[in-house]
């Protein structure tokens, strides 16, 4: 069997695949991403796998949004911390839904599971996936609703520049520099919105390319993106999302 894992803490990845090798050591791993981007990327270019196990909360947001950006034609075991994202793996028909810290137990009962699929329950699980896939991109919000005083505002997410996390408190703010509180949470926000236009640049902001005024390379090979709105803090890509981030880019032309 061979399984891809969708994965962004390495103790985690390291956990997982602990616990594979040692209820059967001919399951290869051919593969570990960690996020959005780089999954997507990954399955487009890589040979099918036979599993999936993959986190929801990922590097660059939630791991639903791969599902707006390509058909997925591989069963899925999820993997989270957060028990809320329940309700949403099991839209997507997840074979089975693992909370963390991962037991040997529960990944084998999951395994065992799929192994006992029929070839006709895979169809109609990868038929299911590819509704999702199909219908997800009318599914984005396009009005963010934020509080002014006592007053509930309305406005066209396209006018949003960036939403910022910091010290357990989310924000918006708009192209004009406006700012408001928002009590949702930025991997909760990330799934609402379009990945064409949206980008989970770190943990702490989501960026709107249209707000984006340049970016500089730095030294170390992260990048830094300059945005035409005053932030709190200096906003810098990973190395390692580096070239996740320039091709989201380079899709702005």
């Amino acid at each position: 069997m061979n399984v891809l894992i969708v994965e962004d803490e390495t103790a985690a990845f390291d956990n997982l695949a602990s616990i594979l090798a040692s209820i059967d050591p001919s399951i290869e791993i051919v593969g570990n991403t960690e996020g959005v981007e780089q999954t997507v990327r990954w399955l487009k270019n890589n040979q099918k796998p036979d599993l999936i196990f993959m986190d929801i909360h990922l590097s660059d947001g939630s791991a639903f949004a791969i599902f707006s950006q390509m058909e997925v034609e591989v069963p899925i075991i999820f993997t989270t911390a957060y028990d809320q994202y329940a309700i949403n793996a099991f839209k997507v028909n997840s074979i089975d839904y693992l909370l963390k810290p991962i037991n040997p137990e529960d990944v084998e009962a999951a395994l065992q599971k799929f192994q006992k699929w029929g070839q006709n329950d895979v169809n109609k699980y990868l038929d299911k996936l590819t509704r999702i896939h199909l219908t997800a991109t009318n599914n984005y919000r396009d009005k963010l609703i934020v509080q002014y005083r006592d007053t509930l505002l309305p406005i066209p997410i396209n006018e949003v520049a960036y939403f910022y996390y910091t010290d357990h408190k989310t924000s918006v703010t708009l192209m004009d520099g406006r700012s408001f509180p928002l009590r949702s949470q930025l991997d909760q926000i990330y799934a609402t919105l379009n990945p064409a236009d949206f980008i989970r640049a770190n943990r702490q902001f989501i960026i709107n390319r249209e707000g984006i005024k340049d970016i500089s390379v730095w030294f170390d090979g992260r990048l830094r993106v300059n945005l035409n709105v005053s932030v709190a803090e200096p906003i810098y890509i990973s190395k390692n999302r580096a070239s996740d981030f320039k091709q989201w880019i380079e899709r702005m032309v």
